[in-house]
């Protein structure tokens, strides 16, 4: 675990954003020199040598988070593309994260029904028993050992966002290994080509349920085409919730728990924690490990803040891993603390918060109590300077993770 750098005495060497973590929970160490500063707001290089800004301040990523002079519409010429293989498919529409009010907001209002806390309460007893069933299934098979990302950490948001949906789980290896290529390639080919397969089956897919073809289970999908007259509309946006749905959550369940293994510490008081303890534990958790870093934005005007002035046409990007580690708002920033009450911005803020966030609370507060308890003698099946971490231009977690008990 690092600790917050201090201030250099001379200028600050470019950063350039985004960097590779080294341990798969602490920022890149890359991004030393610009905590070092101090300020809310640094310069940082992307990898075409342009400079855009980075945000690192938790007060100025709220406030700016919520203007409306900072434009998520991906489809603009200037906004910012931070990996050379994203460049293929940055430019295409992205519906909800990529367009701005009012279009973003009827979509959203379109959508909230089916994430509300009351339908997420619904979905908990199902949760709960898939949770339960995959935990058999490791018991089962024998070896008191397996790799818990396929085993258990992407089973339960996959299964779960699939019934949520209405999306056939048989189809789950398919989507979960373009669901990988469009979200860390390796190459720019392998980028379109999965995106491409994913709007084909979720075209197809959006096919068959206006047939009315028999056994398709039903789900929010089965509401939107009621809803969403536009096709491309429909199927971008049904592919956000699919991808978000499993992809982020696996990767909190599997980096949770490597994390509290690492920390037993603080693994004992999550063993002996009630419900409300557990809650505060995911929060921590989700602060700590900040897996989405980089939230990215076009100014559309000229914006004074924090003494810098952010100009139009410039991008502007948010280190979710370092606003999470504000020294200025956090006491210790670097260290896992179960019991803090600090709030966070792992969900974003503003009219592009996350979505999906009350079932991704679900999910971890009733996947990670239950693994520990389940397997009691829980550890990691290799050392932990073993386990890579993934590359730092996609959602942060890890690829794989043995376990033995």
């Amino acid at each position: 675990m690092t600790e917050s750098p201090v201030a250099p005495a001379g200028p600050m060497t470019p950063v350039v954003f985004p960097q590779n973590r080294t341990c798969p929970y602490d920022p890149a160490p890359g991004y030393d020199p610009v905590r070092a500063t101090g300020r809310p707001l640094n310069r940082v290089e992307i990898f075409d040598g342009t400079e855009v800004w980075m945000v690192t301040g938790l007060a100025e990523a709220r406030a700016l988070l919520a203007d409306q002079r900072l434009s998520s519409a991906r489809e603009r010429p200037d906004f910012p593309v931070f990996a050379k293989r994203l460049v293929g498919v940055e430019r295409r529409r992205v519906e909800l994260l990529g367009v701005d009010d009012p279009e973003h907001n009827a979509q959203r209002r379109k959508l909230i029904p089916g994430f509300t806390l009351k339908r997420t309460a619904g979905l908990r007893p199902a949760i709960q028993a898939t949770v339960d069933r995959l935990l058999d299934d490791m018991v089962a098979q024998g070896s008191n050992s397996a790799d818990l990302v396929s085993a258990f950490a992407l089973p339960v948001p996959s299964i779960v966002i699939c019934a949520l949906l209405g999306v056939p789980y048989e189809d789950h290896d398919f989507f979960e290994e373009a669901s990988r290529r469009l979200l860390r390639g390796p190459g720019r080919e392998d980028v379109e080509a999965a995106r491409d397969a994913l709007d084909a089956y979720l075209n197809a897919l959006v096919d068959r349920k206006q047939a009315s073809e028999p056994g398709l289970p039903a789900g929010l999908l089965d509401d939107m085409i009621g809803v969403f007259d536009d096709r491309e509309e429909l199927v971008n946006l049904a592919l956000i919730l699919l991808l978000a749905g499993h992809e982020t959550t696996a990767n909190m369940i599997a980096l949770g728990t490597y994390t509290l293994l690492e920390h037993p510490d603080q693994l004992a008081r999550f063993r002996d924690a009630d419900p409300a303890g557990v809650s505060r534990a995911v929060e921590e958790l989700l602060r700590f490990l900040s897996i989405a870093d980089g939230m990215s934005r076009l100014a559309t005007e000229d914006i004074e803040i924090a003494g810098e002035t952010i100009r139009a046409g410039e991008a502007v990007i948010f280190s979710t891993s370092l606003i999470n580690r504000d020294p200025d708002v956090y006491a210790s920033p670097d260290a896992l603390d179960l019991t803090r009450t600090d709030r966070h911005l792992a969900f974003g803020f503003g009219i592009h918060q996350c979505l999906g966030q009350n079932l991704a609370r679900a999910e971890m507060e009733i996947a990670l109590p239950a693994l520990f308890r389940r397997l009691p003698n829980l550890r990691l099946g290799v050392p932990a300077d073993e386990i890579p971490c993934k590359p730092g231009d996609t959602i942060q977690g890890l690829a794989e993770l043995p376990v033995a008990w």
